[in-house]
C-alpha cells in the first residue's frame, strides 16, 4: 500500500484499494495505518463487494479515504443477501457444500452494514456510487439504484433537514453527486467532465420527467448525440414501434474518437509514451487527485466516526453530545418494494 502510494503521489494519479477480506496480510487498522494520511480511493467501502470483514465500512470516518459503494447492494431490500451470496459463490467458484466456502461467503455479504450503507448515503458519508465490474457490478444500473435508494430513504427517514418543506432538492443534489462530479473529482478529471459547465465536455443526458433514472430520452456525448429514444429503422415514421434507445451518429464510425477521452497521467504525455499506443481518441491529462480531502467532495463529506459489532456486524455512529460519547444504531428495514423496476421495463 505504502509503494502503491508513493508511485501515486509521484505520478499525480489516483490510487483504488480492494482490502483484503480475510485480514490475511493485514486488519483495517493496519491497512488505515499504511494510507499514513494520503488520499486513496476506497471502493465497496460496506464491504460485500471485498473488503477488511466486517469493519471496512468505517473508512467512512476518514477524511483522506474517499469511499463508494459498488450498486449490487443498493438499496437494501429483502433480496440482497440471498442474490449476492449466490451471485459471491459462483463468481469465486465456491461450493455451498463446503462448510468453509461458505462461511467466507457469509462474512461478506452482511446484513446490518449493508443496511447502515443506506444510512450512510443518505447522510453524505458516502460520496461515489459505483458499478465495479463482472460479477460485483451492474454498469447498467448506476443510476437507477442510486435514485432507488434516494426514494427508499425519503420514505423511511422523511426529509433532510436541509431541505424545504416544498421539496427535496438538497436530497436530489446529494444523490446526483454521487455519480457525476465526485467520481470526477475523486480521479483528477473534474475540470473536463462531472458537471455540466462552460469549457467542459457536452455530455448531457435528457430525461422525460416520468421516466427519469430508468430510461433516457436523449443522450449527448462531447456535443454530439450518441443514442436516443427512436423507433424501427424500417419504418416511414420516426415513432414506429418498438420505441427504444439506439444508437445515433456520434455513437458511428470515427465520431468516438472526437466527441470522448482517454485520461492518462501527465508524464505519459510529456514522454511520449502514450502517443505510441495507436489511440485515436484524444488524449487528456488527470490532475489534482493527490491533494483532495474528503471535505472537497459536494454535498457528500461527512466523516463519522463509525464502530462494528466483531459478531454481530452492528454499525454504530459514535457522536460527542455534551461531553459524553452517544452511540446510534445505522440501520434501515430491508425494502420489499423500489423504485424504477420492473413497470418501467413493460415496453
Amino acid at each position: 500500500i505504502d509503494a502503491c502510494l508513493q508511485v501515486a503521489d509521484h505520478y499525480d494519479i489516483q490510487a483504488l484499494i480492494h482490502t483484503d477480506t480475510l485480514n490475511e496480510s493485514g486488519c483495517l487498522e493496519q491497512t488505515v495505518e499504511a494510507f499514513a494520511g494520503r488520499c486513496i480511493h476506497a471502493y465497496h467501502a460496506e464491504g460485500a463487494g471485498g473488503g477488511h470483514a466486517p469493519d471496512i465500512i468505517a473508512v467512512c470516518g476518514e477524511s483522506n479515504v474517499i469511499p463508494s459503494s459498488t450498486n449490487p447492494t443498493r438499496p437494501y431490500t429483502k433480496n440482497t443477501v440471498d442474490e449476492a451470496l449466490d451471485m459471491l459463490i459462483i463468481c469465486h467458484h465456491l461450493d455451498r457444500n463446503i462448510k468453509e466456502d461458505l462461511s467466507f461467503a457469509e462474512s461478506r455479504i452482511r446484513a446490518e452494514t449493508i443496511a447502515a450503507e443506506d444510512v450512510l448515503h443518505d447522510i453524505g458519508a458516502i460520496s461515489i456510487y459505483s458499478s465495479d465490474a463482472l460479477a460485483m457490478g451492474r454498469i447498467g444500473e448506476v443510476v437507477s439504484r442510486t435514485w432507488q435508494t434516494a426514494d427508499k430513504m425519503r420514505l423511511l427517514r422523511g426529509k433532510l433537514d436541509e431541505d424545504s418543506p416544498n421539496n427535496d432538492n438538497f436530497r436530489v443534489k446529494r444523490y446526483i453527486a454521487k455519480y457525476t462530479i465526485n467520481p470526477a473529482l475523486a480521479h483528477g478529471i473534474a475540470s473536463y467532465v462531472g458537471s455540466v459547465e462552460p469549457g467542459k465536455m457536452a455530455d448531457l443526458v435528457l430525461w422525460k420527467p416520468g421516466l427519469f433514472g430508468a430510461k433516457p430520452e436523449l443522450v449527448i456525448k462531447g456535443g454530439q448525440i450518441i443514442s436516443a429514444q427512436i423507433g424501427l429503422a424500417n419504418g416511414s415514421i420516426p415513432n414506429a414501434e418498438p420505441m427504444m434507445l439506439r444508437k445515433m451518429f456520434g455513437a458511428c464510425g470515427i465520431s468516438t474518437r472526437k466527441n470522448s477521452a482517454v485520461f492518462v497521467s501527465q508524464v505519459s504525455l510529456d514522454k511520449g509514451i502514450v502517443q505510441k499506443y495507436g489511440v485515436k481518441k484524444i488524449l487528456l491529462p488527470v490532475s489534482g487527485s493527490r491533494k483532495i480531502t474528503k471535505s472537497d467532495f459536494v454535498l457528500n463529506s461527512l466523516t463519522p466516526k463509525l464502530s462494528v459489532h466483531p459478531e454481530k456486524y452492528l454499525v454504530e455512529w459514535i457522536k460527542e453530545e455534551g461531553g459524553k460519547e452517544k452511540r446510534v444504531h445505522l440501520t434501515v428495514p430491508p425494502s420489499d418494494h423500489i423504485a424504477l423496476a420492473q413497470t418501467y421495463f413493460l415496453f
